[in-house]
């Protein structure tokens, strides 16, 4: 079988500098793999193309690299579509076409480019498994196939192929498993690219329900909830501020049924009649603004309920892409918004990264009051700050005695501050600064340590942003 349609992807990245958020890190080149689906237009995955800064493509056999765009992209489900312009790229390609979910033990090829060569690559292999998994590029849990077949660095991104029709794109291996790799499945792949069609590029969000649930395996639990011996379902234990859920369920409430699914009391549902998958599993093929029917159990009586699905809405937010940390410079105070990528910073963060913050991010629930963790990260040494060099890397919990909502908030509340301002941090941190001594003093703070501006651009329009110094106009930054 021919594979005219697959590509070699190379990418130039720049990701932003969670240690410093005015500047980014150093560019570095990758490789990825892609397959042509329609003129012009490349599948392949998000996290090959993650913030680049430049997009390459080769076909096979030749030696030339044609420059590409990114014209839409999900992270949330690993997958980016590129587009080529130059009207000879197509000459010797047919588009692949998208077959459908493969079955347990279908053979099925990975074809791409991995490291160690320069020519294609084929291997073969059988799926194994199809649940859903975690995504590592987006912590999402999506449906995916698992096939015994190995999927390196640089095949990410590219097809898997099941009697000459894509039926997946392979965007990770398993650690600790020889050759068990697994790819998005054909399902999300016509969803993601439909959506695409319709919404005409930009970014795309698959949604999530905004709620922390628990089986109901336990009996004496099962009971006190009020579900009878022989029926499953999960119990709801949180809702998040502002997420699908917001305003429909409670607390205490019993899910039995999901779109005409039952859920078995291990919080799964089966998928296609034969599949036993997490019981959000549709989610994958979901748009935000669809609607979801759900038969509940609140305080006794059955009921049917509608959500209106909504982006993800959790109070530390999992990883980001293509864009800018948000930060804001304050007295020499660096302020940040807690999210997964500012957690990485930490080498082996799920173990050395400060307990507050690591339990906000594993269990903490989005609340009216608190919508986003802001963080001190660190202190930019002045004698105005001086005494405050120990309070980095904790959470902001009250400004002037009140808890800021958001970063948003953070930043109004501090700007409207006249006089002498108070910042409470997690450790009882007490922090006293005078307002007109910090706008005397951001000029020659911002010029020291060679930060453009005070603030990312996101912050900007809340508050008269303080003026840089004239020798850090020179200076490049992202933020």
């Amino acid at each position: 079988m021919a594979y005219s349609a697959v590509v070699r992807i190379y990418a130039t990245t720049q990701d932003p500098d969670y240690d410093s958020p005015w500047q980014a890190q150093v560019p570095q080149s990758s490789t990825g793999s892609g397959v042509v689906v329609g003129p012009g237009r490349i599948l392949t995955g998000a996290h090959v193309i993650a913030n680049a800064t430049f997009v390459q493509v080769q076909k096979i056999s030749e030696t030339e690299k044609t420059v590409a765009r990114v014209v839409g992209v999900c992270h949330d489900c690993d997958l980016a579509l590129l587009a080529v312009d130059d009207r000879h790229f197509m000459d010797g390609i047919d588009p692949a076409k998208l077959g459908e979910l493969p079955d347990l033990r279908d053979r099925v090829a990975v074809v791409g480019y991995p490291i160690g060569g320069e020519e294609i690559s084929i291997t073969e292999g059988v799926v194994s498994r199809i649940e859903v998994q975690r995504y590592s590029h987006s912590q999402r849990y999506l449906l995916a196939v698992t096939v015994d077949a190995a999927i390196n660095k640089g095949n990410s991104g590219g097809p898997v192929f099941k009697s000459g029709n894509v039926v997946g794109i392979a965007f990770q291996k398993l650690e600790n498993a020889d050759n068990v790799g697994e790819m998005v499945p054909a399902p999300i792949i016509r969803h993601f690219l439909d959506s695409i069609e319709k919404s005409g590029g930009a970014e795309l969000r698959i949604p999530a329900l905004g709620i922390t649930t628990q089986g109901l395996e336990n009996r004496a639990l099962k009971a006190q909830v009020g579900v009878d011996g022989g029926e499953g379902g999960v119990v709801v234990l949180a809702i998040d501020y502002g997420g699908s859920a917001w305003g429909v369920l409670e607390q205490g409430d019993a899910l039995l049924e999901i779109s005409g699914h039952a859920i078995a009391s291990n919080s799964t549902v089966k998928f296609r009649g034969r599949y036993r998958c997490r019981y959000d599993v549709m989610l994958g093929w979901s748009r935000i603004g669809d609607k979801l029917d759900m038969t509940i159990l609140r305080r006794g009586q059955r009921k049917k309920v509608q959500l209106v699905l909504a982006p993800p809405a959790q109070l530390v937010e999992r990883s980001q892409y293509d864009r800018p940390p948000t930060y804001f410079v304050y007295g020499g105070l660096v302020f940040q918004v807690l999210t997964r990528d500012f957690l990485s910073t930490w080498d082996q963060w799920w173990d050395k990264a400060p307990k507050e913050f690591l339990y906000l991010y594993y269990s903490g629930t989005r609340t009216e009051a608190r919508q986003q963790v802001v963080v001190l990260t660190q202190v930019l040494a002045d004698e105005i700050n001086v005494g405050y060099e120990h309070l980095y890397s904790e959470s902001v919990v009250a400004v002037n005695g009140v808890m800021p909502r958001d970063m948003a908030d953070f930043v109004t509340q501090v700007e409207a501050s006249r006089g002498l301002i108070e910042i409470r941090t997690s450790s009882d941190g007490y922090i006293v600064l005078d307002t007109e001594k910090v706008r005397e003093a951001s000029g020659r703070i911002l010029e020291r340590y060679h930060i453009a501006r005070d603030r990312s651009r996101d912050l900007d329009g809340l508050a008269p942003a303080a003026a840089a110094a004239p020798a850090a106009a020179a200076v490049t930054s992202v933020g």
